[in-house]
């Protein structure tokens, strides 16, 4: 179980996480769900200790260092891969530094994506170089897996597709955290959700609760944001008054 305690990362004066408390155990999908600069990917960065902050953050009861490390996966947007290698290379560089890294998943993505082993990755597109982290990520042989925004440069049938193929592979000591702003893609394959917003913890639930309150995902996160419904009509009426 990763135990997340008193958790405050400021940038300068502004302050983006805030005293965030939170658990995760092995054998969940997490949706991590926030507006911008909420946090979400500042949180995920101080897990994996990419980013010095306050407060305190344990694997099993141990701080996360280099001997544990490889227990926890990242795939994000900003891609990480070394881009003059290809994806074979990259599986090569990874079998030498995880032990437990799948060969079988490996082909089995590789092969669902589509994607070319021998190329080197900085010819991929934008999103086949979202879908190769999330291949390694997904491979690694990590209890913990952190996804940020992994899909955005994707359609939406290879990303509704993969949701699907994840659901089939993952084992049940695996845990995903899923940052994505693609709430109603998401919405019926995670079991909870956590909500951040101004760098607190504000919401986290089991989704399955939301059904006996008759709401959807998307319904609870607006009310919880204080969705202002009239936003859209507000800001066109302020923009023609003058004209008419």
């Amino acid at each position: 179980m990763i135990e997340i305690k008193n958790l405050t990362k400021k940038y300068g004066s502004k302050t983006a996480l805030d005293d965030v408390n939170l658990t995760i155990p092995q054998g969940q999908i997490i949706g991590l769900f926030g507006e911008n600069g909420a946090g979400k990917t500042t949180l995920m960065k101080c897990i994996l200790g990419y980013i010095r902050h306050k407060g305190e953050i344990t694997l099993d009861g141990e701080k996360i260092t280099h001997k544990n490390i490889a227990r926890i996966s990242f795939a994000t947007a900003e891609n990480s891969t070394f881009p003059t290698l290809s994806p074979d290379a990259h599986r090569d560089f990874y079998k030498e530094h995880f032990e437990k890294f799948s060969d079988k998943r490996y082909d089995g993505l590789m092969n669902f994506f589509k994607l070319p082993r021998n190329k080197a990755v900085k010819h991929f597109s934008k999103g086949q170089k979202d879908q190769f982290e999330v291949i390694l990520s997904l491979c690694q042989g990590a209890d913990y897996i952190f996804m940020d925004e992994p899909f955005t440069g994707n359609d939406i049938f290879n990303r509704e597709d993969f949701y699907k193929v994840l659901l089939g592979i993952l084992e049940p000591n695996e845990t995903v955290m899923l940052s994505t702003h693609l709430i109603e893609e998401v919405s019926g394959f995670i079991s909870r959700a956590v909500l951040i917003k101004g760098g607190k913890i504000i919401a986290d639930f089991e989704t399955d609760t939301l059904e006996d309150e008759g709401k959807t995902l998307v319904e609870f996160i607006k009310e919880s944001y204080s969705y202002q419904s009239d936003r859209v009509s507000l800001a066109l009426d302020s923009m023609t008054e003058d004209e008419e």
